[in-house]
């Protein structure tokens, strides 16, 4: 079954209501979150080894096995496959059919709107297929509301205007800003805009846009001096490592559009924030560099550094210099190739 956004309360409150749940769209961040929602309302938590199994692109033919398990503890378990596609549409018929009560979530981000899986899913009255796509303007502004009040922390207007031009457009990145906003505030707290400005600093320097774009047009020298001027400004890696999902969502979801049939004209007009009219010929050159499933695998490239320089102890600046000179390589032989 097709899930709106009218819907979704539905699938998010009772998601044992369902045999299989596809999270598919453009925006990771939210496929995950909802995966690990449903996951922690059916088994309790989301790495219960009795009750969950998360299976990569490279254990996917262990899907058949997994899903018809039984729990050794009892209660109904659920199967996690990220990266889905196609490729499993024999395997999730089989299991359509099969006598258990597994819950199987399909995490697919790449996953385009012609698929046959996602056209099966989205016929079964006991499959739900759920756009994740990003939040702008005032669903967004009520995102982040929603967020600071799960905290009891109020938002003033203007500060709540700001923190949405500059929080990505990435789910989790945005969840994580909030929290921090939320920490900063402290239970029944209110946020000013000198507070979130405060908090949040601009994540959208020159220096950090400069290292994104020089490093998704394959530009390794210019790239380079950006991120060392970045650092120097006391930016951390971790800042960086939101403003390069920015930067490369933006790119895939134009390339996504792209590939439902919309002009390259009309997907980059529909950006929220419009792209700096000085940054048009970057932007459509690093377009013509990468490919749909390129960008989502660096974007899954670039939340794993996100993930990884948040380790205790973690040389943060050298892998976020080396995910950067990664994006320059891949770029440049794109661009050999081009």
């Amino acid at each position: 079954m097709k899930i709106d956004a009218r819907s979704l309360p539905r699938v998010t409150k009772d998601p044992g209501a369902w045999h299989v749940i596809l999270l598919h769209g453009e925006d990771t961040g939210l496929i995950r979150e909802r995966a690990q929602d449903a996951t922690r309302q059916i088994a309790g938590s989301t790495d219960d080894p009795f009750r969950v199994a998360v299976l990569d692109k490279e254990t996917h033919d262990r899907l058949e096995e997994e899903a018809t398990a039984l729990s050794l503890m009892g209660g109904r378990r659920v199967v996690r496959v990220r990266d889905a596609s196609d490729s499993l549409l024999k395997a999730v018929t089989t299991l359509l059919d099969a006598p258990t009560d597994t819950l199987v979530i399909l995490e697919a981000p790449s996953l385009p709107s012609r698929s046959k899986l996602r056209a099966l899913l989205e016929k079964r009255q006991d499959c739900a297929s759920v756009g994740c796509y990003p939040e702008e303007g005032r669903t967004l502004e009520g995102t982040i509301t929603q967020m600071l009040t799960a905290h009891h922390v109020r938002i003033e207007q203007d500060a709540l205007h700001w923190l949405t031009g500059r929080l990505g457009s990435d789910r989790g990145a945005a969840r994580s800003e909030v929290e921090k906003l939320a920490l900063y505030a402290g239970d029944t707290g209110t946020l000013t805009l000198d507070d979130a400005r405060a908090c949040i600093g601009d994540a959208g320097s020159v220096s950090i846009e400069d290292a994104a774009f020089a490093a998704t047009e394959g530009r390794r020298a210019d790239a380079d001096l950006a991120i060392e001027r970045a650092l120097a400004e006391g930016t951390s890696p971790i800042t960086i490592a939101r403003a390069f999902l920015s930067h490369l969502h933006r790119l895939r979801r134009v390339r996504a559009a792209m590939a439902d049939g919309e002009s390259r004209t009309e997907a980059v007009k529909a950006l929220r924030p419009p792209v700096f009219f000085k940054r048009t010929a970057g932007f459509n050159r690093a377009l013509d560099l990468w490919s749909l499933a390129a960008l989502t695998e660096a974007l899954q490239e670039t939340q794993a550094l996100e993930l990884a320089c948040k380790q205790t102890g973690a040389p943060d600046e050298l892998l976020c210099k080396r995910h950067v000179a990664t994006l320059c390589a891949k770029a440049a032989r794109a661009a050999r190739r081009y």
